[in-house]
């Protein structure tokens, strides 16, 4: 699910892939309004499935991230407002979720970031964080 969920550089929010045109996206904004407009190739727009956080040893996928939010607050909206934290608060509610976070290269703004998307995912009924190619190999695995 979330190699169709993009974010765009400038513009707030997520966004679901809908189609592709010629030197160009058409995408969906994720939120009440639905409103579609087309994205070019001179924005910076990246998968949601291609994003990493960064830790001590590694990068950790942006689904393991979201997956353990979405345990922490029982599949409901964070227990944290990204807007009115202070960075001690945000940092701290990260080292809960990913406690060997790279407290140098994850910055306030990243983790804001975070827990915005999260929030809009949840709010919109995307929960299933799972990229698809995994959650094929966990479908074998569970049989």
């Amino acid at each position: 699910m979330l190699k169709t969920i993009l974010s765009i550089s400038g513009k707030p929010g997520l966004y679901k892939l809908i189609s592709q045109g010629k030197n160009m996206l058409i995408v969906e904004s994720i939120n009440t309004e639905k409103k579609r407009f087309p994205a070019y190739g001179n924005e910076k727009i990246i998968s949601l499935a291609d994003i990493a956080m960064y830790t001590n040893d590694a990068e950790v996928p942006l689904y393991k991230v979201l997956n353990t939010i979405k345990q922490k607050e029982n599949s409901q909206i964070a227990s944290i407002d990204p807007k009115k934290a202070t960075p001690e608060q945000l940092r701290e509610y990260l080292s809960d979720v990913l406690p060997d976070f790279d407290r140098d290269r994850v910055y306030v703004t990243d983790i804001k970031k975070l827990i915005s998307w999260y929030n809009i995912l949840v709010s919109n009924g995307i929960t299933d964080f799972v990229p698809e190619e995994n959650s094929k190999d966990e479908e074998k695995i569970s049989e």
